[in-house]
């Protein structure tokens, strides 16, 4: 059966077989079996191909791993856990975001510990101009999703008040070049911070504030699927966000 999808792909960033092969290093007559007989490449060669067209390669070959192969990967993409998000030391979160070369997100209701952090907003313009994208996604104050986390915080209002003040400070940033800041009215599940293909997964837990929740450090690797899925979830809600152009006068 042909591979489609890898003679899509190819259609899509205006590149030819031949050009595939000499970046993974096989043969031209390789490649064109690998789209018209719907060849399984060697691991190695997959990873190359995925790597060449900017895609995981379960795209391109969904049935390659097999269930338990990629659970076990997927168990590789932990680096680390923690109890709680104030445990995360806080030379963890400079070093994670300062190693993001394309990408820093920031999917949270208020992320008043970091919109507070002036550290951290040097970070992020320092990246913006060294040409990082950075992407920060608040909630909506006005949104029934942020006032109904306040409702199970305790903190009621004040959910929607931290919300306001950090959309006023994280929005001296989009003066700088390549920041951008969203609201989103999305239940979250998480907070999602993210640089390149790395998160920190703070979990969301009925009754407990985010700062006493656990966290997750995880780091994308070739054939797993679980940095992916909070990724792609980023991806989602900011596709949905409503652009915050600053303050209304």
């Amino acid at each position: 059966m042909r591979n489609e999808r890898l003679r899509a792909l190819l259609l899509e960033r205006g590149e030819t077989p031949g050009k595939l092969a000499e970046a993974v290093g096989v043969d031209a007559k390789t490649v064109e079996r690998w789209i018209t007989k719907g060849r399984t490449p060697y691991r190695s060669h997959r990873y190359a191909v995925a790597t060449f067209l900017g895609v995981d390669e379960s795209y391109i070959w969904p049935d390659a791993m097999g269930r338990d192969e990629v659970a076990a990967v997927s168990q590789s993409e932990v680096v680390a856990v923690y109890p709680h998000r104030w445990a995360v030391p806080r030379d963890t979160w400079g070093h994670f975001f300062s190693q993001a070369e394309r990408d820093i997100g920031a999917l949270v209701y208020s992320g008043m510990f970091m919109a507070e952090d002036i550290g951290v907003h040097r970070l992020f313009a320092e990246r913006a101009r060294a040409g990082v994208r950075v992407r920060l996604l608040l909630g909506d104050p006005g949104s029934r999703n942020v006032v109904e986390r306040g409702a199970a915080e305790g903190i009621d209002e004040g959910m929607a008040a931290k919300v306001k003040n950090s959309i006023v400070l994280f929005g001296r940033l989009l003066a700088e070049p390549n920041v951008q800041l969203r609201l989103h009215g999305t239940v979250l599940y998480n907070s999602i911070y993210r640089a390149d293909d790395q998160v920190l997964v703070n979990t969301h837990i009925y009754g407990i504030m985010a700062s006493n929740a656990p966290v997750f450090h995880l780091r994308k690797i070739p054939g797993g699927e679980m940095t992916s899925t909070y990724l792609d979830s980023f991806e989602r809600v900011w596709d949905g966000a409503t652009p915050y152009e600053g303050p209304q006068r």
